[in-house]
């Protein structure tokens, strides 16, 4: 074969996975590259879970609903009730 045949990528492809396969280093390169790419894979998929939990922790702990407003506005209704509800009171021993 002629170096200009190597140049062609289908026999480019062939002689570097021949060298691979044919190789111990190359194998050895090609399965620690595989288990580190699968740890570092498992490692962000936890990560990615681990902040979607806790987003989601926190939107339960906050108590907000789907439209984006809190229900803990509660005590705050209840304190305007009680501060209404004494003028009217007031206004209506008066008259």
């Amino acid at each position: 074969m002629a170096f200009d045949d190597y140049l062609e990528p289908e026999v480019a492809i062939t002689a570097a996975v021949a060298a691979a396969v044919f190789s111990p280093r190359a194998r050895k390169l090609i399965r620690r590259g595989a288990v580190y790419g699968v740890a570092g894979a498992l490692i962000a998929s936890d990560a990615v879970v681990s902040f979607a939990k806790s987003i989601g922790q926190g939107f339960q702990l906050s108590g907000t609903n789907g439209a984006g407003t809190s229900v803990s506005h509660e005590p705050q209704q209840q304190t305007h009730k009680h501060e209404h509800a004494s003028p009217v009171g007031s206004a209506g021993g008066q008259g």
